[in-house]
């Protein structure tokens, strides 16, 4: 049985809106392989960090910029995901930064509106030829706070960016604007759904008010010939070796925690927050 690809369908869509969605990209066997795996792996134990929200909740985070070679990195490698970010880009692309977003019932917080370019735009890419790749771990759900997209924000192109708590979020003035004149889409999205969307998209996501968790693994691409010109916490043009789809399963529970470079948020120069515009309400 072929594995998933996009589309020409697919490309459209995501020009059009800012992102699109694939239903069933990872089968169930793959999605349970990744949950185990975050509940096993050493290193995103002891490297998990909790980022506040503007509204006093914490989501919790673990990032880092090699994809490896076990499980987690044949995930951000298969041909499916690189094939798809290569067709929607339009050419090579590379690895940027693999994370995981941790929300537990009850307690996870929320992601306030920005675009990731928002961050990328200051680690010297000059170009918002970048995306990210969500993979829905557990169901995604209004309840258990899952992604909002602004269809077709990506066209408003780079809004200015502040510190919100701990995190980056986009000036309130425009988004709610943009909230005014554009639909916003929930992304319910089933264990193995996955969303492709733009590095100007829009997004954000409400805190976790259900008694399930909502965990998403975000695979993070750059257009190769949008290497940065400056260096920065996230690497540079590193070619990508992808690997076979099947290389998920065959993989296993196959781990390499002591060797993957996890990123402390915590050093994140990204934007200060002295650059947050004046008079600017971050919500």
């Amino acid at each position: 049985m072929p594995f998933p690809q996009l589309t020409e369908a697919d490309h459209a869509a995501f020009w059009r809106d800012g992102y699109v969605v694939k239903r069933s990209f990872f089968d169930a066997e793959e999605i349970g392989l990744l949950q185990q795996a975050i509940a096993q792996d050493e290193g995103i134990r002891s490297h998990v960090v909790a980022l506040k929200d503007s509204l006093g909740g914490s989501t919790e985070l673990a990032l880092w910029n090699h994809p490896g070679d076990d499980l987690f990195g044949a995930f951000a490698r298969c041909e499916r995901m690189v094939g798809g970010a290569e067709r929607l880009l339009g050419g090579e692309v590379y690895h940027y930064h693999s994370k995981l977003t941790m929300k537990r019932p009850r307690a996870g917080g929320a992601w306030d509106w920005h675009q990731d370019y928002g961050y990328w735009y200051n680690n010297g890419c000059l170009y918002p030829d970048m995306m990210s790749v969500a993979i829905a771990i557990d169901r995604a759900t209004k309840e258990n706070g899952c992604l909002q997209m602004i269809r077709g924000s990506h066209k408003l192109g780079r809004i200015d960016h502040g510190r919100v708590g701990g995190q980056t979020g986009a000036d309130m003035e425009r988004v709610n604007q943009a909230l005014e004149r554009m639909p916003r889409d929930y992304m319910e999205m089933a264990p193995g759904d996955v969303c492709f969307f733009h590095a100007n998209t829009l997004h954000a996501s409400e805190q976790n008010k259900s008694e399930h968790s909502r965990n998403v693994m975000l695979c993070c691409y750059n257009a190769a010939w949008n290497d940065p010109y400056k260096q920065h916490h996230h690497p540079g043009y590193t070619r990508l070796e992808r690997v076979p789809d099947d290389r998920i399963k065959a993989l296993g529970l196959t781990l390499d925690a002591g060797h993957r470079a996890f990123f402390d948020p915590e050093r994140d120069e990204t934007v200060e927050a002295k650059t947050q515009p004046e008079g600017t309400a971050m919500r």
